[in-house]
């Protein structure tokens, strides 16, 4: 009973910390600053630029998607 008891008063402690922190946000924005900035990019070396853009993935799907198709709307990518 007591270890429900001290889950529940870390878990209804843990939320308006992770609220007033939000640590989704800034690991979003900091992937969204590694995939923009061109230099750290490219030095990063294949693992990094795999977890930049998984990263990239979790936290801004929409964008992402948006990002991946419009790198083949390109007429180079076109094979009609």
């Amino acid at each position: 009973m007591g270890v429900v008891v001290t889950a529940a008063v870390v878990a209804l402690a843990a939320g308006p910390l992770l609220g007033r922190l939000r640590p989704w946000r800034r690991l979003g924005d900091w992937a969204a600053d590694q995939v923009r900035l061109t230099g750290a990019w490219v030095r990063g070396g294949t693992v990094r630029q795999a977890v930049v853009v998984l990263i990239h993935v979790v936290t801004a799907p929409c964008t992402s998607w948006r990002l991946f198709h419009a790198a083949y709307d390109y007429p180079f990518f076109r094979t009609r």
